[in-house]
């Protein structure tokens, strides 16, 4: 089973760019997007195939996640039962053998005006995933907002105590694995430098790989035996992120 997970920054932006001949050619069986900046009704996707679940943000033109999938889940789930769901940033598909929790991660914003809110998202979430957790095995993914390690962002010293690289942030992630989940990049590339997902629209940053690992797929440990590969697809252009994959027995 191949899964991919895209912040696309505006999804119809990205379709101008080249979204679906990446979609056809990546054949997911379970894509995951996040920051869809949309409304309902404002963008028509054919993708044959797929079903398509959608949480949208009541703020116009704000955060959003989508799950295009072939495998017709169970069930599905907005939200956490909270506030969060106000902003559209998770959406959870249960499975016969797992669930899949596309997210959206808050950002602490430049000032870290939101990083109080921040943390007590993280707090929230790891709640909401242990409880899932503890009926079957979860697959997490999407725009985390945070560089975990030092060797998951290229500017270590000038972004020490920034948003998405604080100590508070970090630690949160750190917490969360302890809970009994894999990041499966650096479960297959534990030492592998310069392997990032989001740059800044700044010039010529990305074209020099001044950029950051803030997105991630998380897994359960006990679906370690079941995990074949996980890449970051940083070719692919579209949005300031690229999409990542994991495939999966």
């Amino acid at each position: 089973m191949k899964l991919v997970s895209w912040n696309v920054n505006g999804l119809r932006a990205c379709v101008r760019k080249g979204f679906l001949d990446y979609f056809e050619k990546v054949n997911a069986d379970i894509f995951c997007v996040q920051e869809t900046k949309l409304q309902p009704g404002q963008i028509d996707l054919e993708l044959k195939g797929y079903d398509q679940y959608w949480n949208y943000a009541i703020k116009k033109g704000y955060s959003g996640t989508a799950v295009f999938t072939k495998i017709k889940p169970l069930s599905v789930k907005y939200g956490v039962g909270d506030s969060n769901e106000e902003e559209g940033r998770i959406i959870t598909l249960e499975y016969e053998s797992f669930y899949l929790v596309n997210v959206y991660t808050p950002n602490s914003q430049r000032d870290l005006a939101r990083l109080s809110y921040r943390l007590q998202w993280e707090e929230d979430i790891r709640t909401y995933l242990k409880k899932l957790d503890d009926v079957k095995p979860v697959i997490l993914c999407g725009d985390l907002n945070v560089a975990h390690q030092e060797i998951d962002l290229k500017n270590v010293k000038s972004n020490r105590g920034n948003s998405g690289f604080t100590f508070e942030e970090r630690e949160k992630m750190t917490a969360l694995l302890k809970e009994g989940f894999i990041d499966t990049f650096r479960y297959f590339y534990p030492q592998k430098e310069g392997a990032y997902t989001w740059w800044s629209y700044m010039n010529k940053v990305r074209e020099r790989n001044i950029g950051w690992r803030i997105d991630y797929f998380l897994v359960s440990n006990r679906l370690e035996a079941r995990l074949k590969d996980a890449a970051i697809h940083s070719h692919v252009l579209g949005s300031d992120h690229c999409p990542i994959v994991l495939e999966i027995d």
